[in-house]
């Protein structure tokens, strides 16, 4: 994955995630607001009716100014008179519970001649016996501005209220598994490019470094070839042509890699030039037919007439075609090889270069990845077919950095044909330049 790429996904993800965490800071704080006012709402309706019990009693309450909230979580009632401590817990349970309000509450009655707060008692609601005894009780706070009042105070208020906003605390739960999963998966992102970066760098240390023992070595076969003592013995000539075959495989096989390299960063540069496609591959054919006649094959060649004038790059549409002829030649299976190669004008403007064999054909399951980097089908334990999984990765990006698109047809049991569709230049055309 491109640096580039990488950035995208981190800022547009991180952009997103602030969205979505601010849309639901917003929802949380609003709803928060929401259970508040209902809580408060149905305190005061309770602490009203308490009072409208007292009145009933023969207590004078006041029309107005009746109940007062000097902190979030406590409540005076301004009853103007003496009132019996036993007969407020009675009441304040009583209308709480028809307000279906059960929140563990303290409360006081303001003692007007030492000027203090004289404790009720702490009344809970808890499934569990809760031993009062156990519970701090603080003193509740004087309200300066009544003469006879009593006070309600709800200790585990901001409890409560989260205890009912569940679907809120959920989707917040939610989002949060979600945004750590978000920063994961860009630490795994982030970690596996480091180690790709590190593989690549390897590899193409370590093919560079190939590089020299390699040609020695073919030189030394050919040198070898030639001399005298050699030339007598069939033996050693024959261990000699294979000394000189494989180093030149491996040698191509190096080049493969380099040649990915560089095309991954971007520092291979296509020289495209204008090809009549036809002609060009009556002089390439005599080439391939050698490569595939070495191997027991028979190529086969159908070039329909028509408009052929195309911009490539000589010779890395001369490596494509090798790859693929070696692709098919590696997967012909038991029958005797038969390639063809064609050119087919389906469409206006656009060219077929297509390579067909008689091989095993692809699986479905492995279509759309016989392209990926250092895929190879799966032959269990049996490893007959040769190679590191880079030919068709090639062609890809080769034909993608053309410009040209790459269709597959493959069906198992019954071969395989692979077409680049390329686009054609009219003759009075000047030569257009591929990006690269």
């Amino acid at each position: 994955m491109k640096n580039s790429t990488i950035i995208r996904v981190i800022v547009f993800g991180s952009l997103a995630i602030l969205s979505m965490l601010g849309v639901q800071a917003y929802w949380v704080m609003k709803t928060w607001d929401v259970k508040e006012q209902e809580f408060h709402e149905k305190v005061i309706v309770a602490l009203y009716h308490v009072a409208q019990q007292f009145e009933d009693m023969g207590i004078n309450v006041p029309e107005y100014d009746l109940i007062t909230q000097p902190t979030s979580n406590y409540y005076v009632v301004n009853v103007n008179n003496a009132i019996d401590a036993n007969s407020l817990e009675y009441f304040l349970r009583r209308e709480l519970e028809a307000v279906g309000l059960t929140e563990d509450f303290e409360y006081g009655i303001y003692d007007c001649s030492n000027n203090s707060m004289l404790y009720g008692d702490y009344i809970s609601y808890g499934n569990e016996k809760v031993d009062t005894s156990q519970i701090k009780k603080e003193a509740l706070p004087v309200y300066d501005k009544y003469l006879y009042y009593f006070g309600v105070r709800f200790p585990h208020k901001g409890s409560y209220i989260l205890s009912n906003m569940g679907i809120t605390i959920a989707s917040t739960a939610i989002l949060l598994l979600t945004v750590a999963f978000f920063v994961y998966t860009i630490y795994v992102i982030l970690r596996q490019k480091r180690l790709s970066e590190l593989q690549k760098d390897f590899i193409n240390n370590m093919t560079h470094e190939f590089k020299t023992p390699i040609s020695t070595i073919g030189i030394s076969a050919n040198v070898f070839l030639k001399a005298e003592e050699v030339q007598k013995n069939p033996r050693l000539q024959q261990y000699a042509q294979i000394v000189l075959e494989q180093s030149r495989r491996l040698n191509d096989q190096v080049e493969k890699v380099l040649q990915l390299a560089r095309i991954e960063k971007g520092r291979l540069r296509l020289k495209p030039e204008p090809l009549h496609l036809k002609s060009w591959l009556e002089r390439v054919v005599p080439g391939l037919e050698i490569n595939v006649e070495e191997r027991g094959g028979r190529l086969e060649c159908a070039f329909e007439d028509g408009p052929d004038l195309i911009m490539a790059d000589p010779m890395h549409l001369t490596n494509v075609l090798y790859n693929l002829i070696d692709n098919s030649l590696k997967y012909a299976g038991d029958e005797q090889p038969r390639i063809v190669l064609s050119l087919q004008h389906k469409m206006p403007g656009k060219i077929y270069l297509c390579i067909s064999d008689n091989g095993k054909g692809i699986p479905d399951k492995y279509r759309d990845k016989v392209f990926d980097k250092f895929f190879r089908i799966p032959t269990g334990n049996v490893h007959d077919v040769k190679g590191f999984g880079l030919g068709l990765y090639y062609v890809k990006n080769i034909c993608r950095r053309h410009g040209w698109k790459v269709e597959l047809k493959s069906e198992e049991g019954k071969g395989t044909e692979i077409c680049i569709l390329m686009k054609t230049q009219k003759e009075t055309e000047p030569p257009q330049t591929t990006k690269t």
